[in-house]
Parts: C-alpha cells; sequence; structure tokens
C-alpha cells in the first residue's frame, strides 16, 4: 500500500508517458542522431560526420531565400487567417437566416484532405485544362493563358490563398466557442453605460476572447510553420525550391542526403519551440494560467 502512495498517478498518466516518448521523444533523439551521421542514398550508414552536414546545410545558397519565405509565408498566414476569423465568428455569433447552413458549410474545407484541397486547386489553376484560364479567357481578362503556379510570382499567393482557405474553419470555431463564452450581461451592462458597438468590441469583446486567441494564433503558427501538403500538392516547392518553405525544402533534400535533411530537421524543430516559447513568454501565458 505504501508504494504505491509513493508511486502517486504514476500508473495512470504512465500510458501518456510512454506514448510520448515513442512518438516525440524518440524520432528527435533519431533525428539529431541521424544529422550527424554520413549516409549514402542507399541508406547504408557510413560512419559519424561530426557537424558536417550542418554545415552543408547552411552553405546551400538557397537556403537564405527559404528561411525568407518562410518567415513570409508564417505571418501573412496566420495573420490573414486570425484578422478574417475574427469577422466570420463575430458574423456567425449573430442570428441571421442560413445561419445554420453556412456554418455547416465553413467546416467543409476542414473536413477535407489538405493535400486533395491543394491538388484541386492546382487542376483549376492548371495553364491548360485549369478552369480558371478557362473563365478568365472567356471574360476577356487575359488574352493567353497563365502558368499560375509556374513562376514565385504568380504561385505563392495563391499557395496563401490555399493556406487560409484550409485555415479558417478551425480558427473560425475556436474564437466563435471563445465568443459564446462572453456573458450576455456583461454587453448589457455595456448598452446602458451608453457605450458604442465599437468601444463594446475593443474594451470588452476581445480581451474576454484573450485566451481563445491565443490558443487559435499558437496552433496556426505551429501548423502553418510546418505546413507540408499545401506547398507540395500545388507547386512540390518549385521552381527550383522558390516556393519551399523549410518543411518542404527539407523533403526535396532527402533524396540527395538523409542526413543534411535531417539537420534542417532539427533546425526547423528548434525554430518552433523558440517561437512558441518567445510567443508565450511575450503574450504573458502565465498570467492567463493563473487567472
Amino acid at each position: 500500500m505504501t508504494s504505491r502512495r509513493h508511486l502517486g498517478a504514476l500508473p495512470w498518466i504512465s500510458p501518456a508517458v510512454l506514448l510520448i516518448l515513442a512518438v516525440v521523444v524518440w524520432p528527435v533523439v533519431e533525428m539529431v542522431r541521424t544529422s550527424l551521421r554520413r549516409i549514402d542514398t542507399s541508406g547504408a550508414d557510413l560512419g559519424p560526420a561530426g557537424l558536417d552536414k550542418y554545415r552543408k546545410l547552411f552553405a546551400d545558397p538557397r537556403l537564405p531565400d527559404v528561411l525568407t519565405w518562410t518567415a513570409v509565408w508564417t505571418v501573412v498566414v496566420v495573420g490573414l487567417t486570425m484578422v478574417l476569423s475574427l469577422g466570420l465568428a463575430q458574423l456567425f455569433d449573430q442570428r441571421f437566416p442560413g445561419r445554420r447552413i453556412t456554418r455547416w458549410a465553413l467546416v467543409a474545407p476542414w473536413a477535407a484532405s489538405v493535400l486533395m484541397t491543394a491538388i484541386g486547386f492546382r487542376w483549376m489553376l492548371d495553364q491548360v485544362a485549369g478552369v480558371l484560364n478557362r473563365l478568365l479567357l472567356d471574360l476577356g481578362v487575359i488574352d493567353s493563358a497563365e502558368a499560375w503556379t509556374g513562376d514565385a510570382a504568380h504561385a505563392r499567393p495563391w499557395l496563401v490563398f490555399v493556406a487560409v482557405f484550409v485555415s479558417l474553419p478551425f480558427t473560425t470555431y475556436t474564437l466563435l466557442a471563445g465568443l459564446q463564452t462572453v456573458p450576455a450581461e456583461v454587453y448589457e451592462a455595456a448598452r446602458v453605460d451608453g457605450a458604442s458597438r465599437l468601444r463594446t468590441y475593443l474594451r470588452i469583446t476581445l480581451p474576454l476572447l484573450r485566451p481563445a486567441f491565443l490558443v487559435a494564433l499558437v496552433i496556426n503558427l505551429i501548423n502553418v510553420f510546418n505546413s507540408f501538403p499545401v506547398i507540395w500538392g500545388m507547386t512540390q516547392g518549385g521552381p527550383d525550391a522558390d516556393t519551399a518553405t523549410t518543411t518542404v525544402f527539407m523533403y526535396m533534400l532527402r533524396a540527395d542526403d538523409v542526413a543534411e535533411s535531417a539537420a534542417l530537421s532539427v533546425v526547423n524543430f528548434a525554430a518552433v519551440i523558440a517561437m512558441v516559447l518567445v510567443f508565450l513568454r511575450v503574450s504573458g501565458w502565465k498570467e492567463e494560467a493563473g487567472r
């Protein structure tokens, strides 16, 4: 009986701990180990490489552009997603005819496979068979078919559009859940005090929405930074890694050097951890948890 007391909650949480060790800790350890080895294209381990793979990675002339696009991609997609989701959540919190149907319709991009959605948009934007070119040609908007995913200048805006499109449902419903926890009495008190709608939204709604907003923002930062299906499904990172983020570039490297790809995985993992820790520190998550 005494030994059981010493164990405390360990028997109850041990399955979760074992699962975390199996699907998180072990892959990270293996990823770091791989980045320090020499592995040929057949998968044979040729011995230790030290930090050579990291040196090779940072000497790659494509890496600065990949890092820059990754930062821009993350900020733009997350920013647009949060702003649009705030508006949609506010809309769906109101009563209007057809509200239930529009709520269900918003779930569609979330319910469908992200890769399937990306491939669908790739075919829609195809230069030869794409419906977008056909429509614009019929309307006289363009004189000849465009290769919308053929170069970075055309492809990047569409990649952002699709990424926001598939991110809106989760974010909107998270914020909507937060809005529905705001007591109606608070709004009634604001109306009695003569507060305008804008003032009520800025001084009451947004502060009370902060916990849900932080959850949605952190999850979006991680998901978008690590996003793979949208870019791979539409451009496969091309041409010449011009539309590749670090996650996609990592997959492109594995064909020539698995260890270098693992080195970028380590850098990516460290970047995600640092980004989340900095964000939580700046956002005052301890204060939120203590309330």
